[in-house]
């Protein structure tokens, strides 16, 4: 019989529902929790990849190495009162886990430090919040700064109580505007948000589901990020199942990861699954004509049968087989996104080839609050973030903004040093639409553009439309005000390396676009620019950050005039001529735009092969399987690169 770690119980129903039954008995601590996760002690808590081997930890190995932590910081922080908050600054790890837990034990109130913040913004949150001190693995703070590695596991375990342990979880906002809010849960909202994830395993089987007896989580999204501390973590360490590691975010390690563990969960922002699904489209149009249309034909089907879930599933289990193994191979079972609108078309893609994808909705200020649960590919694809969960309501205001009320919402904000209640109805001035008891969000209301002729344009919906233009990056419509109004400015983001042809193509249909959505007489400017949309970090667009790049002339403008075509001194053939020269090791005056990479230079079919899969990536273009001599040069590769 295959393990799935439920002890006495039979199925996994049974298991929830005792554990729920023995958590509304216990006292509403973080004590209680704590006890209550880590109940199962035999059973897997965490695992990682080290080279070859693959190292678990279970959940009783865990719960004594807590005990042994609290210890040692109890007695590291020994000076510092009792309820004072302390700062965890560590990317996911089983050592975050451990720490976590060992500062509510010992006694403090954790701050999750969002490691995306800039210095500036993250010194700001640590002053509001008050923070005495914070434990890190790399950065150095202006409060006193513990080395994670000091809080050792080597102490006697300290026997925790449940009026000595910290009674509240802070936990910080995006920091997308100009400061950021400082979030406080305590047990009794846990208490809830943990009851809310029942419900979605009532409603949905596919929650539940197991591979090989196992219920594994990708620890994609950050612990310290509202969505990674709830839905990822507390969510599932409640019930006990497992985390895996995850040790970088280069592409292939995330597939490698999901297919060696066989991951079952994965939950994660728009911009991670819009990445898979390009990349997907793009090999898909990589193996040739006959593989497109072979495509797009099971694609029709899928659309057709999508109402119909057992007709539909059924086909797509058989018809994309070959495209799941190529993504994440058949251990998965629930995927759900977060954090900011995604596209139809993405969630169309995954539902269709026989996962499951999901939209889901919260924030910091109120949690997780509800998730897309039905069977209907139809409504699973058309952006709807579900029914508010058990113990939350929504509502929607006179200006279209959605209004929260729950039991698992912050229990208090902290924002610019002041310490506010959270209302009994939140606002979360994101714009709504409810059908059916569903409901969709359409932007925030701070997005919307009053254009000169009065008309409210949403950048949300107006940025999709243009980001079917092939050769471009993205792109973001502000609103820059003139004369008491906003003039919106369409901002484009290109390829550095875009030629003058390719880049009035595109403004040409850029202006169509325009045309066609009747904003030819809103929209006053078009810029195009080489930098990226996104910077560092972020997994969705800060407008403010662009707007203020754009005011300040931080944006590095191109124009068609401005491209130039085969030359040497083009940015692209020096750069090109830079990756030669670093893949051979030689200097770059050594090599000019018409050395042979064999005969001129020495360099082997290894070193070509290595130095093309770069490129491939760099540039998202498919080059030749093999050596091929015909593009043996930096020229030849610039020309190359420019066609394509």
């Amino acid at each position: 019989m295959k393990d799935y770690g439920l002890g006495q119980f039979n199925n996994i129903d049974a298991f929830v529902e005792a554990k729920l039954a023995d958590f509304d008995k216990a006292e509403r601590c973080f004590l209680s929790l704590f006890e209550l996760m880590f109940r199962e002690r035999d059973n897997i808590m965490f695992e990682k990849s080290e080279g070859y081997r693959i190292r678990t930890f279970t959940y009783g190995q865990s719960r004594q190495n807590i005990l042994r932590r609290a210890a040692a910081l109890k007695e590291i922080l020994s000076d510092t009162e009792q309820g004072s908050v302390v700062g965890i600054s560590m990317d996911n790890s089983i050592e975050w886990i451990e720490i976590f837990w060992a500062v509510i034990l010992a006694g403090f109130n954790p701050l999750l430090i969002n490691l995306r913040l800039s210095d500036i913004l993250a010194k700001q949150a640590i002053k509001d919040a008050g923070a005495k001190a914070v434990i890190s693995d790399k950065r150095e703070y202006s409060v006193r700064t513990i080395r994670a590695e000091s809080v050792t596991a080597d102490k006697t375990e300290l026997t925790p109580t449940s009026d000595g342990t910290g009674d509240a979880i802070l936990v910080m906002s995006s920091g997308t505007s100009a400061s950021v809010k400082i979030c406080a849960y305590t047990a009794r909202e846990f208490y809830y948000q943990i009851h809310d994830s029942y419900s979605i395993i009532k409603e949905c089987k596919l929650v539940k589901k197991h591979y090989d007896g196992r219920l594994k989580q990708l620890c994609f999204l950050p612990f310290y990020h509202i969505f990674g501390l709830v839905a990822v973590y507390i969510w599932f360490a409640f019930f006990s199942r497992t985390f895996v590691q995850l040790n970088d975010l280069a592409p292939q390690t995330i597939v490698n990861t999901v297919k060696r563990h066989k991951i079952t969960h994965i939950f994660a922002v728009p911009l991670f699954w819009e990445t898979v699904y390009k990349e997907a489209m793009r090999t898909i149009k990589n193996r040739g004509e006959k593989t497109v249309k072979k495509f797009e034909k099971a694609m029709k089907i899928a659309r057709k049968t999508c109402g119909a879930p057992l007709i539909g599933n059924a086909f797509s289990k058989l018809a994309f087989k070959e495209v799941r193994e190529n993504l994440f191979g058949e251990s998965i079972s629930f995927l759900i996104t977060g954090g900011s609108n995604i596209s139809s078309e993405v969630l169309e893609f995954f539902n269709a080839i026989g996962y499951r994808l999901a939209d889901g909705y919260g924030m910091s200020e109120i949690g997780i609050t509800s998730v897309e649960l039905s069977s209907n590919r139809r409504i699973l694809n058309s952006c709807s973030v579900g029914k508010p969960m058990s113990f939350t309501e929504y509502k929607i205001n006179e200006q279209g903004e959605l209004l929260v009320k729950g039991k698992g919402i912050a229990n208090y904000i902290i924002e610019n040093g002041e310490k506010k209640a959270t209302p009994e109805w939140f606002n979360t001035h994101d714009l709504a639409e409810c059908e059916n008891g569903r409901y969709r969000i359409l932007g925030r209301r701070d997005d919307l553009i009053i254009s000169p002729t009065g008309e409210n344009l949403n950048p949300n919906i107006i940025e999709p439309v243009y980001d079917t233009i092939e050769k471009t990056n993205g792109v973001c419509l502000i609103g820059i005000k003139e004369n008491g109004a906003d003039a919106p400015v369409l901002i484009v983001s290109v390829n550095r390396y875009i030629t003058a042809d390719n880049l009035a193509v595109i403004e040409k249909k850029v202006k169509a676009i325009t045309e066609m959505l009747n904003l030819s007489g809103e929209i006053k400017k078009i810029v195009f620019t080489s930098d990226a949309l996104l910077q560092g970090e972020e997994f969705k667009l800060n407008r403010l950050r662009i707007k203020n790049d754009y005011l300040e002339n931080r944006l590095t403008v191109v124009t068609p005039e401005e491209q130039s075509e085969d030359d040497e001194t083009d940015s692209l053939m020096i750069h090109l001529t830079e990756v030669f020269a670093l893949t051979l090791n030689r200097e770059k005056s050594e090599i000019s735009p018409r050395s042979d990479f064999f005969l001129d230079l020495g360099g082997s079919s290894l070193d070509y092969l290595a130095m093309t899969a770069k490129l491939q990536e760099e540039f998202g273009i498919a080059f030749p399987t093999s050596s091929d001599k015909s593009l043996s040069t930096v020229k030849d590769i610039y020309k190359f690169i420019k066609e394509q």
